[in-house]
């Protein structure tokens, strides 16, 4: 029943597409595009039963509801866009952001250098670090605790379009500006993270370590650290596409000729709404794949934590 489903919606937009491309839209096509919804509603519920969380089989069947919603949203929106004749300054359609996309792949590819793997690579890891080491630091002193907490969360207030003129007057308008705007963003949520992740470890087996004489690395190392990865990876993980935000955002105001932020600026100007979607396209396939990459890396280290296991 699910595969007939399938095969009905598939069929039933492929047809609602090549209609609404044909210039032969009408009240036909809205009330076909109703009855695809519903039955898509339908097939993504039955989608959304399969699978579960103890193999690998499962977990492959839970990925096809939310593949199948992706697939659903594309092509209602391609068949409304090119439907009701929107304008291309509006929102182009998913088949024009498509073909721009493979037009411009070099000009894409050159941002997404500029942006993804120097800005906010760099920016991310010396924002996670210094983080990382602060709260070292910080759980070791009382008196650190008092006093840099709140210039701490001072920092993390202050607004991304009011640091981003500052850092490109001190580092130049090439990425090491938007590389210490980054670090800024993910500085603070690291900190916090890694404090509270610190002292999760419970009394009972500090205690335990106490009464074999551990120094304070030695506790570090063997039960603290551990204890607190799960928080540093949610600080990780919530600092993933923060990076790739505060990166585009600290473009919007002074970058050379190459950059996500500089072209969206740039070609929305021109009303090039095509690249401008495709540019948004590439920063959130490459914002969705960093996030996934550091959740990977997380149920890798933390196999052994009850959250992972459940």
């Amino acid at each position: 029943m699910t595969a007939l489903l399938a095969l009905l919606v598939t069929g039933g937009f492929a047809a609602a597409i090549a209609v609404a491309h044909a210039g032969a839209a009408g009240p036909m096509l809205c009330l076909g595009v109703l009855v695809l919804v519903a039955v898509s509603a339908v097939l993504l519920a039955r989608l959304a039963r399969l699978g579960g969380h103890r193999s690998w089989r499962d977990r492959s069947l839970s990925l096809l509801a939310p593949l199948a919603f992706g697939a659903v949203a594309i092509a209602l929106w391609e068949v409304l866009v090119i439907g009701l004749a929107v304008p291309l300054v509006l929102l182009p359609a998913p088949s024009v952001i498509a073909v721009r996309t493979v037009s411009a792949a070099g000009l894409l590819a050159g941002d997404f250098t500029q942006t993804f793997l120097r800005a906010v690579l760099v920016g991310y890891a010396i924002g996670n670090a210094a983080g990382f080491g602060l709260a070292l630091l910080v759980d070791r002193s009382p008196f650190l605790r008092q006093g840099l907490l709140p210039v701490a969360n001072l920092a993390s207030a202050l607004p991304v379009i009011g640091i981003a003129p500052v850092a490109v007057m001190w580092f130049g308008f090439d990425w090491p500006s938007k590389a210490a705007v980054v670090a800024l963003m993910t500085f603070f949520p690291m900190l916090v993270h890694a404090l509270a992740g610190l002292g999760a470890a419970g009394a009972l087996e500090r205690d335990l370590l106490r009464s074999y004489a551990a120094t304070p690395v030695q506790a570090l190392l063997m039960l603290r650290l551990p204890a607190a990865l799960p928080l540093i990876f949610t600080a990780l993980k919530v600092n993933a596409p923060l990076a790739l935000i505060g990166a585009i955002v600290a473009e919007f105001f002074g970058s050379p000729t190459q950059g996500m932020g500089f072209r969206i600026t740039t070609e929305a100007a021109k009303l090039a709404l095509d690249l401008v979607w495709a540019e948004i396209l590439v920063a959130a396939v490459a914002g969705a794949a960093f996030y996934g990459l550091v959740a990977l890396a997380e149920r890798v280290a933390t196999f052994w934590h009850p959250s992972a296991r459940a």
